[in-house]
């Protein structure tokens, strides 16, 4: 069959379990509408099937997971003032999380390759998060000016830490953890080398999650664990001026690493998702999800949204011209009306 007529996401049941693989393997698996009500309706099906005891989501490919969702195409809506279909997307994404986040059968997501944005969305909320040593997960969303979602705003500011820390430099810099990393921040719960895979997947058509357990690797402490006092110290405030003067005052190579970073973000993006997590950290997920899809109607008219993706998707110059181009400049009361005050 050939690429182009094959569907994008491919649903069966195999043994005990449900398997869902997104099979867009030349857009990374991104999702664009038609997967998201694909792997609704694939969802809702084994959630009735009294034959399937579990779910296994997987992407095709070899290169990625899911490296996000087709923002390409919601930039191109917004500058036509298309608000219904970037409604229709956001809303059917964020549907799609809450089904998975109270989802009444394991929800196990095999991780090998580029998880970003809506990917994350997609496995954050299952039972079970395996990442291979070939797995790379990140939020990037600060750089195309955009935010968190997919229900980040519940679950990054509860990562292990007392300070929500840790989801804040996540979600700030859009730091990429690699494999058994993403383990010890809390986005992943196990690690399986990518030569016990396809033995993974195997025994997980019995039906029994507990595959998992036996053949996941344990984790040693890595770069994440070695630098956590740090991300502490530094991520810990709740403003963007207390941030970087903290990342100033820590004085060493990673520090100065994640300031050149955060220089590069949106400034308006920065201080929309301090408050995300801020209030998120207060509220339950439907509450979360109903919240981002509010404000993606307010950030995807500001014009640092067709900036961000231009520079980094479209045009590739990693040269966005940001509004306001300095963090100082931002508005606070500008941010606040952004949540609807």
């Amino acid at each position: 069959m050939d690429q182009a007529a094959e569907p994008s996401v491919v649903a069966r049941v195999e043994g005990r379990a449900g398997t869902i693989l997104m099979n867009r393997p030349r857009a990374l698996n991104a999702l664009d509408q038609e997967m998201i009500d694909r792997l609704a309706e694939a969802a809702a099906r084994f959630a009735a099937d009294p034959a399937v005891d579990l779910v296994v989501l997987e992407g095709a490919g070899g290169r990625a997971f899911c490296a996000g969702g087709d923002v390409r195409a919601i930039r191109a809506a917004a500058l036509a003032g298309d608000g219904a279909t970037i409604e229709r997307f956001f809303a059917g994404e964020y549907a799609l999380n809450r089904l998975i986040a109270e989802y009444p059968k394991p929800w196990i997501s095999l991780i090998d390759g580029v998880c970003m944005g809506g990917g994350i969305g997609v496995s954050i909320h299952g039972s079970h998060r395996v990442v291979t040593e070939h797995a790379l997960l990140a939020m990037p969303e600060t750089a195309i000016a955009l935010f968190p979602d997919v229900g980040t705003s519940f679950v990054l500011p509860r990562l292990p830490g007392m300070s929500g820390a840790m989801g804040k430099w996540l979600a700030l810099t859009g730091a990429r953890l690699q494999g058994a990393e993403a383990v010890e921040a809390g986005l992943a719960t196990h690690h399986v080398p990518r030569e016990r895979l396809a033995a993974l997947r195997e025994a997980l058509l019995s039906g029994d999650a507990a595959e998992v357990e036996r053949h996941a690797a344990a984790v040693p402490p890595g770069r994440v664990e070695a630098q956590r006092a740090a991300v502490e110290r530094a991520f810990a405030p709740g403003d963007m001026a207390s941030v970087t003067a903290a990342l100033m005052a820590e004085n060493t190579d990673w520090a100065r690493a994640q300031l050149a970073v955060l220089h590069r973000m949106s400034p308006t993006s920065l201080a929309v998702t301090m408050e995300l997590l801020r209030r998120g950290a207060g509220m339950e997920l439907p509450a979360c999800l109903a919240m981002e899809l509010a404000l993606t109607r307010a950030v995807t008219r500001h014009p640092d949204f067709a900036e961000g993706v231009r520079a980094v998707l479209v045009d590739k110059d990693n040269a966005p011209r940001w509004s306001p181009p300095t963090m100082g400049a931002v508005d606070p009361a500008a941010v606040r009306a952004m949540f609807g005050g």
